[in-house]
């Protein structure tokens, strides 16, 4: 009846999981296919696809930080010897690793549709950061409430859990001089799986 149950909440998390997957997936493939433009638009578009690059790494980066999480979380779960208090906390962090990679998605749709060019959102126990494109005199307080805003109204955590990062063409992605920001109380993630500084 344990081996059962156990099989039971690994089914439901590995369903999660799956679905997490899945949506970073077709989020991805949707913005692959918006890539194509015409010759007049190459020039002006340079510097968004450097940013784009950016993103394209960070949210791989995040992807294969989560993976080998999984990975190394199943392990632990399946092991023989596992004791239950091991197996339920492997449990309660896949569970946790399947809402964040499902509110990442959700909170990065909700920034697209608000008009902001790209973006990627890094979600862990220790906060929440947000890294979106920025123009060469920075972020408006207005965009960064609005970010803010939305990470809170999905992730409800509070703006000192959250950390905006401004990507800017050709320069070193910086945290936003913002509230939110400027706490500095937020270690947003382990740097294996933090959003990848530009280079």
């Amino acid at each position: 009846m344990k081996n059962l149950k156990r099989n039971a909440v690994i089914a439901a998390v590995l369903v999660f999981v799956c679905a997490a997957v899945y949506l970073n997936w077709s989020y991805n493939n949707d913005r692959d296919a918006e890539g194509v433009m015409a010759p007049e638009e190459d020039k002006t578009e340079t510097a968004a696809s450097e940013s784009g690059d950016y993103f394209a790494r960070a949210r791989l980066t995040r992807q294969t930080s989560r993976d080998e999480a999984l990975d190394l979380l199943e392990t632990a779960a399946a092991g023989e010897g596992a004791s239950q208090e091991t197996i339920d906390g492997a449990m309660d962090a896949i569970a946790a690793m399947a809402t964040w990679s499902m509110q990442e998605t959700q909170i990065e749709n909700l920034l697209l549709a608000k008009d902001f060019s790209d973006c990627v959102v890094y979600i862990s126990s220790d906060g929440v950061t947000a890294a979106v494109p920025a123009p060469v005199e920075g972020l408006s307080a207005a965009a960064v409430a609005q970010i803010t805003e939305t990470i809170i109204g999905e992730t409800g955590c509070s703006a000192e859990d959250i950390r905006v990062i401004e990507v800017k063409p050709g320069s070193e992605a910086s945290p936003a001089a913002t509230p939110a920001a400027a706490a500095g109380s937020a270690s947003p993630a382990p740097s294996a799986s933090a959003a990848p500084s530009e280079s």
